[in-house]
């Protein structure tokens, strides 16, 4: 069976890996079809302004994921795993899709706290790795 860790670290993999449909669909939308698939070096920055910043929320979810992944590995490949780590695992995810939400709605003060308990839940694990909690 798969640990909690690593069941919500495939789950945000899966969900960051289709973040970026949204934004390119509407591209296809604003541009056409066509003009969006077939020009390679054209600029594919959305118009809207809550395409660019669904983008920049995509963008920032690949960077997290960076530190998110291999926290979970480690841990599970350690054999350290906790009841705590599992939850902020959980929570990870769920903070990943409302700051990509909020990001995208332009909320600014919640996609700051979303981002920090996504932060949080990363120490979390590093701190439970390096021994400080338990």
């Amino acid at each position: 069976m798969l640990k909690t860790e690593l069941y919500w670290l495939t789950m945000t993999t899966m969900m960051t890996g289709l973040l970026w449909m949204p934004y390119i669909v509407n591209r296809m939308l604003e541009v056409g079809v066509i003009k969006a698939m077939m020009d390679s070096n054209a600029d594919t920055t959305p118009i809207a302004d809550w395409g660019k910043r669904m983008m920049k929320a995509h963008s920032n979810a690949v960077e997290n994921l960076v530190v998110f992944a291999p926290l979970v590995l480690v841990l599970s490949i350690s054999g350290l795993s906790t009841a705590l780590t599992a939850k902020a695992a959980m929570i990870y995810f769920f903070a990943r899709l409302t700051h990509y939400l909020v990001y995208t709605a332009g909320v600014p003060v919640i996609r700051t706290i979303t981002f920090i308990i996504g932060v949080v839940c990363q120490m979390i694990m590093a701190l439970t790795i390096l021994g400080v909690l338990k």
